[in-house]
């Protein structure tokens, strides 16, 4: 007799895995730092910003494109400090330049 295990959800699963618990732990806490900068972004590059990983006092920003991470690095010492002043221990954030696929870029023939 085959008895299927019921269905669970992925927020039940990091439950049960000390593993997955903490990079669900700090893939929130990711986002979080995202949303509290966002204030001090120029709305125009807001959408061009994804949280990225925490890895110590170290975090990443992802960056669609060099303009935005040229612009970002003149406002890095500002968001350290107003991370700093929400709490999180953040000695530095480094931009990574997300690739685009060939999809991403359309039927543009690259």
């Amino acid at each position: 007799m085959n008895r299927q295990q019921p269905p669970f959800t992925l927020e039940q699963a990091a439950q049960e895995s000390p593993t997955l618990a903490r990079l669900t732990a700090l893939a929130r806490e990711s986002a979080e730092r995202l949303k509290a900068i966002q204030p001090l972004v120029p709305p125009g590059m807001r959408p061009a910003l994804q949280a990225g990983p925490i890895e110590g006092d170290a975090w990443c920003l992802l960056v669609d494109n060099n303009a935005a991470a040229a612009k970002l690095r003149q406002l890095l010492p500002a968001l350290q400090a107003h991370l700093r002043s929400r709490g999180w221990e953040v000695n530095s954030i480094r931009l990574k330049v997300q690739a685009k696929s060939r999809h991403d870029l359309g039927r543009g023939g690259f």
